[in-house]
């Protein structure tokens, strides 16, 4: 990490990670794509709540979703390298 854009994508995605909520969505996500009902159903908080955590891991490129109709699923876009993080921290 010798630029500073590559130090500020470093803290976003560690600050993406720091919230309990969006940690356990990428632990889950570590299992395979989930939907957003079932993210949701993961929690006892509202489907908004649940669209907001997953568009900050979206913006911090740590997920990316696919969309059929009305019916929106994520997936991690590196998962062996969330895997490292992960392990990393534990």
């Amino acid at each position: 990490m010798t630029s500073k854009t590559d130090r500020k994508k470093a803290v976003q995605l560690f600050k993406a990670l720091s919230h309990s909520t969006r940690l356990l969505i990428v632990q889950k996500l570590l299992e395979g794509e989930k939907c957003v009902n079932d993210i949701r159903d993961l929690f006892d908080v509202s489907q908004p709540n649940i669209s907001q955590h997953l568009n900050i891991l979206k913006f911090s490129g740590i997920v990316d979703f696919l969309q059929e109709g009305n019916l929106r699923c994520y997936f991690l876009k590196n998962p062996e390298r969330i895997k490292k993080i992960i392990q990393a921290i534990k």
